[in-house]
C-alpha cells in the first residue's frame, strides 16, 4: 500500500488533534538550524565532507524510540527523504505512517512547514534530539 502523503497544514492538524509525532529525518545540522516545534530527529542520511551518506542506524533507532503502532508524520527538507523513510518504516511494520509533502522548506510545487508560518524551533525538547534517541538504541 502506498504511503499517504499530506500537506504541512494536514500534518499540523494530525499532530494537534490526533496525537501524531513529527519525525524529522533530515541531518542533525539541518534539524538544529530549525525544525517543526516538538519534532523528533532521526536522520535518514548524515551530512559529511563528501555529501550525504546513509545512516546505518536509522531503522534501529526509530524502532527503539517508537512502537510499530506509533502515529508518525515523517518530514524532511523538501519531501524526498521523508517519502523514502516512510516507505522503509511501513515495510518494517509501522502501521500509522504519513509523509508530509514539501518538507520543512518546501518544493517548487508546494510551500513547506516553515514558509507556511507553522510553529518552528531551533531547540529540541528533552529526548527528541538524535543524540539522545541514538543513546537508547
Amino acid at each position: 500500500m502506498p504511503v499517504k502523503r499530506i500537506s504541512p497544514a494536514e500534518a499540523r492538524e494530525l499532530i494537534d488533534k490526533e496525537g501524531y509525532a513529527y519525525l524529522d529525518v533530515r541531518s542533525v545540522p539541518e534539524f538544529e538550524a530549525g525544525h517543526p516545534s516538538g519534532a523528533f530527529n532521526v536522520p535518514l542520511m548524515h551530512m559529511g565532507p563528501g555529501g550525504m551518506s546513509p545512516n546505518p542506524d536509522f531503522m534501529a533507532v526509530v524502532q527503539k524510540a517508537f512502537p510499530a503502532d506509533a502515529k508518525l508524520v515523517v518530514g524532511c527538507k523538501g519531501g524526498g527523504r521523508s517519502l523514502r523513510a516512510a516507505e522503509m518504516l511501513q515495510s518494517a511494520g509501522f502501521t500509522k505512517i504519513v509523509d508530509q509533502r514539501a518538507g520543512f522548506e518546501g518544493s517548487p510545487a508546494e510551500a513547506g512547514w516553515r514558509p507556511r508560518g507553522l510553529p518552528t524551533s531551533t531547540e529540541a525538547k528533552p529526548g527528541h534530539a538524535y543524540e539522545s534517541l541514538q543513546a537508547k538504541a
